[in-house]
């Protein structure tokens, strides 16, 4: 089948019950203050529950005992009751108990009386994400993509990408169709404000260099924050000098319209295309092709159906 994704488990799901009591009074929300000046910064895992990585890192930063050089960290393990039914032999089903939880960012989700299990923990994570300034949001992907940072566009999120130096790819836009992410909900996402979030999505949900990424990315932003020590980061990180960034302008998100939508190839993602005009997918018999020269490919889903987002289009930004 084109566009089959399947990969099998290589990560191991870290038992993540010994990080349940905090200090915050919140279960699985780790907050660790230098008792110094500096950044309110906040580092996610498990926003969906069988998207492993960012937990390995989160247990391996914890199980390092890394302390911010200046103001403060949380390290909270999002999703946990998703987490907690994951199975190997099934990885697919625990993205979420009721509802997806990146899709809810916004002020009447939040405000309204909670139904679901990820509205619920998202009403009791609200005030951290209220508090920090900057925030990195772990995620891993359905294919075999290299790794890819995602900022909504604002200019002080570029400036961070660009601090971070790390991962290779920056892709600027939501393409986006259905509800709000985290990194675009409301204290994050103004333009005249100074909190910022960035999304990392580092590679195939269950590829074991994509722990490697979830790790390497969170010491990089520790570390344009200013906020660890380099012995530190030097110890820990396995890509300490990455390659030089490419910045990634987002300017299609498609929406599958009919039940007969396919990719042409295997596309993994960050696919370039050179013309304008080359066929990559078919939507009920009609054929897409890209809109302009230098045409890059984001992340392809292979298993979206009619009515979900089916891939993004973008093209390198010159500067």
């Amino acid at each position: 089948m084109i566009g089959d994704d399947s990969l099998s488990v290589e990560l191991e799901a870290p038992d993540i019950a010994r990080w349940r009591g905090a200090n915050t009074g919140v279960d699985y929300v780790h907050c660790l203050d230098s008792g110094r000046p500096g950044p309110d910064a906040m580092i996610n895992a498990l926003m969906h529950g069988n998207e492993l990585c960012g937990a390995v890192a989160l247990d391996r930063l914890l199980q390092a005992g890394v302390r911010p050089t200046r103001g403060r960290l949380t390290l909270c393990f999002v999703n946990h009751e998703a987490y907690d039914r994951f199975d190997p032999s099934a990885p697919m089903l625990s993205r979420f108990v009721d509802e997806d939880m990146n899709r809810l960012w916004t002020a009447d989700r939040l405000d309204a009386p909670p139904t679901t299990v990820e509205a619920r923990r998202a009403q009791a994570l609200r005030p951290f994400f209220d508090r920090a300034d900057r925030l990195l949001d772990i995620h891993s992907m359905g294919t075999r993509s290299q790794p890819i940072l995602l900022v909504h566009g604002l200019p002080k999120e570029r400036r961070l990408a660009r601090a971070m130096g790390y991962p290779a790819t920056v892709a600027c836009g939501s393409g986006h169709v259905q509800g709000r992410r985290l990194i675009e909900y409301g204290p994050f996402n103004d333009p005249a404000g100074d909190k910022v979030a960035v999304l990392v999505e580092c590679g195939h949900h269950w590829s074991r260099g994509t722990a490697v990424v979830a790790l390497d990315t969170a010491l990089h932003f520790l570390r344009a924050l200013d906020m660890l020590d380099p012995g530190v980061f030097r110890e820990h990180a396995s890509d300490p000098d990455p390659v030089e960034q490419t910045m990634l302008e987002v300017t299609h998100g498609y929406t599958i319209r009919t039940d007969d939508f396919y990719f042409t190839a295997r596309f993994d993602g960050l696919e370039r295309f050179a013309k304008a005009g080359e066929v990559f997918a078919v939507d009920g018999g009609e054929e897409i092709g890209t809109p302009y020269d230098d045409c890059v490919l984001v992340m392809p889903n292979h298993r979206a159906v009619r009515g979900q987002r089916a891939f993004r289009l973008a093209r390198p930004v010159v500067e």
